[in-house]
């Protein structure tokens, strides 16, 4: 039974919800929490789409500094990529994600802010990769995801600096989608996850990792991940249901479930 995370799911929406009061850091217990919801979140199928949430006050602060602070290089270097593979599962869930974020996301919360599809942002929130300020680098995504996100230019100036970000720089550079009242950033990400949940499951997985994938390569391998996942979708049941009912009904009307 995980301490402080755990998987809450309503009409096909799951949220991975972080509770490690007062700021949510991310231990190495929080972490590897984090990685099993992630997991539990893929692998059920009543989870349609996914919304991450600190809660009203914060998203997640960082790491445990306090933790990290005894750790010695070999300690880290053992460490290291169980630290980047626990946000990579949240990245990983095959499902539309989105993190909800009040207060900060810094450090490590940015991450792993940054490892979902979406960010949704209170008004008065703040993200950032501090890193720096305390002789380190962001070293559980940020500097690639980041990177991906708002270019390289805008990346280096956030992690050199170490300097939080508003809301509404976040949202003008594209380190956020939605910015929202801090009251409503849940609401607003779970109805957003919902105009997911009742969609196409396997055309929806294809889509992100085709996107996902595509990423990481050059283009004509990107290409040909397209290709196989479009064709693959001709054998799903959602394909003949959607293609069924645009003949028959026109666009938009089709009923999907997910198989």
């Amino acid at each position: 039974m995980s301490e402080f995370v755990r998987l809450e799911v309503d009409g096909g929406v799951g949220t991975i919800r972080l509770e490690r009061p007062p700021m949510n850091p991310l231990s190495v217990q929080v972490q590897e929490e984090i990685r099993a919801a992630a997991t539990e979140a893929a692998e059920r199928a009543d989870v349609r789409a996914v919304v991450v949430w600190g809660g009203e006050k914060v998203f997640a602060a960082g790491a445990d500094i306090k933790e990290m602070q005894t750790m010695s290089y070999t300690d880290m270097v053992d460490r290291s990529a169980a630290l980047q593979s626990s946000l990579t599962a949240v990245a990983r869930i095959p499902k539309p994600t989105v993190a909800a974020i009040t207060g900060y996301a810094l450090g490590g919360g940015c991450e792993l802010a940054l490892a979902c599809d979406f960010r949704v942002a209170a008004d008065d929130a703040k993200l950032g990769q501090p890193e720096i300020l305390l002789g380190i680098i962001p070293g559980a995504g940020g500097t690639q995801r980041l990177s991906r996100l708002v270019g390289p230019a805008r990346a280096k100036d956030l992690i050199y600096s170490g300097r939080f970000v508003a809301a509404d720089e976040a949202l003008a550079i594209g380190l956020v989608d939605r910015v929202v009242p801090k009251a409503e950033v849940h609401d607003t990400a779970v109805a957003w996850m919902r105009t997911f949940a009742a969609g196409p499951a396997y055309a929806l997985r294809a889509a992100k990792e085709a996107v996902d994938r595509g990423l990481e390569t050059d283009l004509d391998t990107g290409l040909e991940i397209e290709r196989m996942l479009f064709a693959g979708l001709f054998a799903t049941h959602d394909r003949t249901a959607g293609m069924t009912s645009f003949v028959e009904q026109g666009p938009g009307k089709a009923v999907f479930e997910g198989r």
